[in-house]
């Protein structure tokens, strides 16, 4: 039972539709005054964004094809946990390997989000990766096309600032980092 008096009782629970990465639940909820409702929402396993840095200090970017908003998007590595993954620093250098060809020297936490809470229980993890060099090819998935460039923070941050960069994870990750980095790379 909930404990707060703005919190809602879930009274049933249940997958409306499921597909690969992601399902949309069904809820039937009594809201705080009593009466009931219905509740949806897009359920996924937790995600990784990686901020990787070449020893040089610019920045591995990927641009790639988003299909919900018909463009190239240009930002970060971004993927999801899979139950393969001992923890969540094995997971992001699982994607930063996958979608860039490149391993970390150092990998740091920078902050845990939930981007869109009111549609979503997803999770987003952001690290900072340091020492990043390319290693090996890309293994993308069957649906991923993905261009792998470099660019100076500074060119990421006038892009976001710009519009050029419009995707949420990067555009956090970004922000996140310039407000708390202490000017010698790390935060």
């Amino acid at each position: 039972m909930p404990t707060d008096p703005l919190a809602w009782e879930t009274r049933e629970r249940r997958v409306a539709y499921s597909c690969p990465g992601f399902d949309v639940v069904n809820e039937s909820v009594r809201y705080p005054d009593g009466s009931d409702g219905e509740f949806d929402y897009l359920s996924k396993p937790a995600s990784v964004c990686i901020l990787p840095f070449t020893p040089d200090g610019d920045v591995v970017c990927i641009d790639e094809w988003r299909q919900a908003v018909s463009r190239i998007s240009h930002g970060l590595p971004v993927g999801g946990t899979e139950p393969d993954d001992e923890d969540l620093e094995a997971a992001a250098r699982r994607e930063l390997a996958e979608e860039t060809g490149h391993e970390a020297e150092t990998l740091e936490p920078l902050v845990t989000v939930e981007p869109a809470n009111g549609i979503a229980d997803a999770v987003l993890h952001v690290f900072v990766a340091h020492g990043c060099r390319p290693t090996a090819e890309q293994r993308l998935d069957h649906n991923e096309n993905i261009r792998v460039r470099t660019r100076s923070l500074a060119d990421l941050t006038d892009a976001m600032a710009d519009g050029e960069i419009r995707d949420g994870r990067t555009v956090l990750a970004l922000s996140y980092y310039r407000l708390f980095d202490d000017g010698d790379g790390t935060t």
